[in-house]
């Protein structure tokens, strides 16, 4: 008997039950923290909410969440029984059907086995691993992610995700990331991992409230989501999320959401630009979530801005039990949350070929104009003029430094760009004000700074950026003093020439047409190289498209654009084509502006990258190399182009000072050097680069000197660099990988065979072999539910159909072939199926789960029998601590069953099958014995289970026990810092030079430290607590799966 009953009851994890008169496996199960009325919930003390997966034919795969106590004719499927032999599958199916549990299976207190590798479409590096490994020994995984700029980051959050996912720890995940990667974390969740999310913007809350009500909430409308810092920390999606949060005074445990990923999380920082950093819009809105989250990954490649106070305050929001903002971070703690790894730092492959390609910077030479070296002296003498005009006044001085620093900007990026600031700031000043209306509104010089500091903001809009700035300069040029004869005369002269310019290529465009007839399309003929061509401005961007395309270059697509803003469907459009072959896609050239740059990767078929104007800014910079200089780049070298003057080799040489246009050029040329000398210390360094630059550009400044900013650094050097053998650790990381893959069975042709079988249950028609190619399969049309197993098999550029492949090699560097994994929906839906055999009826079962090997006789002098079950351990809040797949069995010696002596001789006998099968007529001797060792068969998987069960409980407790004191331990080391920091009398000797809005938010943090001082002996109890809780009372449960029978090869006659 198979199926003992179906009762009523509490379902646990992975059990089967039936609701609405369907079938349905238990995934999650939550008990209610809220009060219950005995009258409605008919007398029930507690509520459950259960989370439920179908594995009905027509819906498999589709959820539901009930609340079970309310949920009329709710039941669940009692499986108590080994199956009965009245069959016999084929061992490749018995080994299909066990393996869809043991993969299901996940234990928190098992720190060896990582199965989320094996459910990713993807190439994964060693070194990736470490993320995730360390995640899996975390009670509260709580990770910054400070990988070097293209080491995949992003792959590395997808694998820890996935890992907790299937170990019960995450259900509930937020996704914070600029507004322009939100589509690309969508598509690689969903193609590289198998998890769908949902974006959180405008158009969604509109869609909600159309198909939901005007009261729906689209924090909670599905479990995973993603959304943009600039859209959340929004006045109504600010209130919409507070909506779902705890109100204060209300308890915060359990927290209410599971995971929070911030990319790029610098950007939440607070911003450290003038003496004491200041808490920006995107740091409060992280401040109000990072509390309410149980895990939290931090993603970026420059974790450190130079300020220390900034830096601690993104670190409490990580983790404010390890950390508080303003104290000193324990190093031995930041080495326990923080994961950084420079490229330089990784060692090269097998054969010794490196990692990552060599980046090389090269110069393109200009031989500029003479018109254009004399524009470039008139805004040199406007800019002094006004300057000096403006020294007595600081409030104008502040203005005009802002106005003149971004003409001379954009007269290095085009005419066209120069000309619309140009045309905005002569307007306004013609338009203004009297001198004495303007000192009426005159601001202060701290709010002025501040409104300008804000347009320097990254914009994910570019028209959006471009409207700011023009209002910025038109409200700057206001603050002006009126025109001077001789200060008129060098506008006009300035305007005439950017009109005339506009209409034509300069100089510099003319050596970029040069490079891209002599690199792109040679002799008139398009290569297979290609180049991304990055501007800070989209109106320059505009313009070289008008100037590439009445060149013959922007025909059959061979040109396209990336700029923030755009459709993102044309946008993705964009990114497919680009990444794909150049064989099947034919852009060649892509102008890209910063707003569209950050975190894309374009590195698959281009190594070529032209800065059309090297930005003041380094950060700015390393984002767009990032774009080709990253994981997954094919070329052995890439290359960064700058344009400088003609001379620039002589310059370099003679060592040319910035006033004339070669020099002003090479100054920034040489910024460009450092930046890539330095990159590791772009935090500290980066925002010295970009002030001497200015200082530079206005006339200031001579040299470039980072040596004190570079020695400074060093301290944070030391801070962010841990000691440790990255090639032994390496080494660890692949032998604990293997481990797993050897432990599951985790090969490609199990998976294959989980899927053939999954098919089969289905009677769904099976995977269509490639011709002429092993291994390469199509996907046949499918109906009902499994029709959606082919989303995303469609080529992201050409559209076409591509085959299957369940073998990682014949994946390997091919977008023309999709990786069938674990968590592929195919896979999943064959999983769950073949899963939910366990509780069938003899009546509507697909498989028997009883099959027959052949072994040596050298192995077995007798038949043998050996049985399945799952082993499942359950915590005091009903979640499972434990599950594995457990195996007993014996000899069957005169016709009586004896205990095998051991596992290793049950194992070695397993092992030792041979592919021959058994003959017919001892099978059903085999079955018809059954009666006579199936009572004792099933005495011994109970003994195996006690035995187990006794080891991992004594396992659990020593974790909680190590918990518990990890946790106190922490949080009192912290209470330590925070009152040796509080009880210091010193107050910071620069706090007299603070600003207003400095000063209060240095009072605010003293303030929050006491109050999180106040709170740590509470939060010590809550979270001890849980820990406790979570581990109390474990309760072993055996789930009876499957029958195996041995025979030796000399009974069969």
């Amino acid at each position: 008997m198979t199926i003992a009953s179906a009762v009523r009851g509490i379902p646990e994890q992975g059990q089967l039950v039936e609701v609405r008169g369907q079938r349905f496996v238990v995934t999650d199960l939550r008990v209610s923290t809220l009060p219950i009325s005995p009258i409605l919930s008919g007398g029930a003390t507690t509520q459950h909410l259960v989370s439920l997966s179908s594995v009905e034919d027509e819906a498999l795969g589709e959820e539901l969440q009930v609340v079970w106590e309310l949920e009329p004719g709710a039941s669940i499927f009692e499986a108590r029984a080994l199956p009965c032999p009245d069959g016999f599958d084929s061992p490749d199916r018995l080994d299909a059907f066990l393996d869809a549990v043991r993969w299901g299976a996940a234990s928190s207190a098992d720190v060896r086995n990582i199965q989320s590798p094996f459910r990713s479409g993807i190439d994964i590096e060693d070194y990736q691993l470490d993320p995730v490994v360390r995640a899996i020994q975390m009670p509260r995984v709580n990770l910054l992610i400070a990988d070097d700029v293209g080491l995949g980051k992003t792959i590395e959050t997808g694998l820890v995700a996935q890992e907790l996912i299937l170990r019960q720890r995450v259900r509930r995940i937020l996704v914070v990331c600029p507004s322009s990667l939100q589509v690309q974390w969508c598509d690689q969740m969903r193609d590289k991992f198998g998890l769908d999310f949902r974006i959180v913007n405008s158009e969604l809350l509109r869609q909600l409230r159309r198909s939901r009500g005007l009261h729906v909430n689209p924090w909670t409308h599905f479990p995973r989501l993603i959304t943009s810092i600039d859209f959340l920390k929004r006045d109504r999606p600010m209130r919409l999320m507070r909506e779902v949060l705890p109100a204060e005074g209300e308890a915060v445990y359990p927290r209410k959401f599971d995971l929070l990923i911030v990319d790029e999380a610098h950007n939440v920082a607070p911003s450290g630009g003038g003496n004491y950093a200041i808490d920006s819009q995107r740091t409060a809105a992280i401040r109000l979530l990072a509390p309410h989250f149980e895990h939290k990954l931090f993603l970026t490649a420059t974790p450190h801005n130079g300020y220390s106070e900034s830096f601690t305050a993104l670190l409490e929001l990580l983790d404010s039990q390890r950390f508080a903002r303003g104290i000193a971070p324990d190093p031995k703690q930041l080495q326990v949350v923080m994961i950084r790894r420079l490229k330089q730092e990784l060692p090269p492959r097998w054969d010794g070929t490196p990692r990552f390609p060599v980046r090389r910077l090269d110069a393109l030479t200009v031989d500029y104009t003479s018109e254009e070296r004399q524009v470039n002296e008139a805004l040199k003498h406007y800019t002094e003029l006004r300057c000096s005009g403006a020294k007595d006044d600081k409030v104008e001085l502040v203005a005009t430094e802002f106005v003149l620093k971004l003409l001379k900007k954009r007269l290095f990026s085009s005419p066209a760009a120069f000309l619309t600031t140009l045309q905005q700031h002569e307007k306004t000043l013609k338009e203004g004000k009297s001198r004495s209306q303007r000192q009426l509104s005159k601001p202060s010089i701290s709010v002025l700074r501040r409104q300008l500091e804000q347009i320097e903001e990254d914009f994910a809009d570019d028209e959006t950026y471009e409207e700011s700035t023009h209002d910025a300069v038109s409200s700057s040029s206001q603050l002006f003093r009126s025109l001077t004869t001789e200060e008129q005369a060098l506008l006009t002269s300035m305007q005439q020439w950017a009109e005339k310019a506009s209409r034509r290529p300069d100089a510099k465009a003319q050596a970029l047409l040069d490079w891209i007839e002599a690199h792109i399309r040679s002799d008139g003929k398009w290569t297979d190289q290609r180049v991304i061509i990055f501007t800070e401005y989209r109106t320059t961007q505009k313009w070289l498209y008008e100037l590439l395309a009445t060149k013959g270059l922007a025909q059959n697509e061979r040109l396209m654009t990336l700029y923030g803003g755009m459709n993102s469907e044309d946008r993705e459009r964009v990114k497919a084509a680009f990444q794909a072959g150049p064989d099947i896609s034919n852009v060649r050239i892509l102008l890209a502006t910063d707003a569209a740059s950050e975190g894309l990767d374009l590195q698959n078929y281009c190594s070529n990258l032209i800065h059309y104007e090297i930005p003041w800014n380094p950060n700015r910079m390393e984002q767009r190399n990032g774009r080709i200089d990253r994981h997954g780049q094919k070329a052995s070298e890439v290359m960064i182009y700058h344009f400088v003057g003609k001379n620039y080799a002589t310059q370099d040489a003679l060592g040319a000072r910035p006033g004339d246009l070669e020099g002003d050029l090479e100054f920034l040329m040489r910024a460009a050097l450092k930046v890539n000398t330095i990159r590791e210390d772009l935090g500290k360094v980066g925002p010295v680069i970009a002030a001497q630059v200015e200082e530079a550009m206005l006339g200031r400044r001579t040299t470039l000197d980072t040596r004190q900013a570079e020695q400074e650094s060093e301290p944070i050097r030391r801070l962010l660099k841990f000691e440790r053998k990255v090639r032994d650790q390496i080494e660890r990381l692949k032998e604990q990988l293997q481990e797993t893959r050897t432990n599951l069975r985790l090969t490609p042709g199990n998976i294959e065979t989980v899927v053939r079988v999954g098919l089969e249950v289905a009677r769904q028609p099976p995977l269509q072999p490639v011709k002429g190619h092993p291994g390469f399969y199509h996907l046949p049309p499918m109906g009902g539910s499994w029709s959606a197993c082919g989303v995303g098999l469609a080529h992201p550029h050409t559209g076409e159909v591509r085959p299957l492949v369940f073998d990682p090699d014949l994946a390997h560097g091919r977008d023309d072939v999709v990786l069938i994994h674990l968590n592929h929906r195919l896979v999943q839906m064959c999983l769950r199926l073949l899963r939910a055999e366990v509780w069938s009826s003899s009546v509507n079962r697909s498989l028997h789960r009883v099959t027959a090997r052949l072994v040596p006789s050298s192995t077995l002098e007798s038949p043998a029998v050996v049985a399945y079950g799952r082993l499942v351990i359950l915590g005091g809040d009903q979640q499972r601590l434990h599950e594995e797949v457990i195996t007993a069995g014996g000899l069957l010696r005169e016709g009586r069953f004896s205990r095998f002596k051991s596992l290793l001789v049950m194992r070695q006998a397993l092992d030792s099958a041979l592919p021959e099968p058994v003959p017919d007529g001892v099978r059903q001797h085999l079955a018809e014995l059954w009666e006579s060792y199936e009572e004792p068969l099933m005495q011994s998987l109970e003994a195996r289970q006690s035995e187990r069960s006794a080891s991992l409980e004594r396992s659990l407790q020593e974790r909680c026990e190590k918990e518990v004191a990890d946790i106190t331990a922490i949080m009192n080391e912290l209470k330590q810092s925070i009152l040796a920091e509080l009880t210091a009398s010193e107050q910071p000797q620069q706090l007299s030079i603070f600003s207003d809005v400095e000063r209060e938010q240095f009072d605010r943090n003293r303030n929050s430290l006491q109050a999180r001082l106040d709170q740590i002996p509470y939060e010590i109890e809550q979270e001890t607590a849980l820990i406790r809780s979570r581990f109390a009372n474990p309760t072993a449960r055996l789930f009876p799966l499957a029958v195996t029978f041995l025979v030796p090869k000399r009974l069969i006659k």
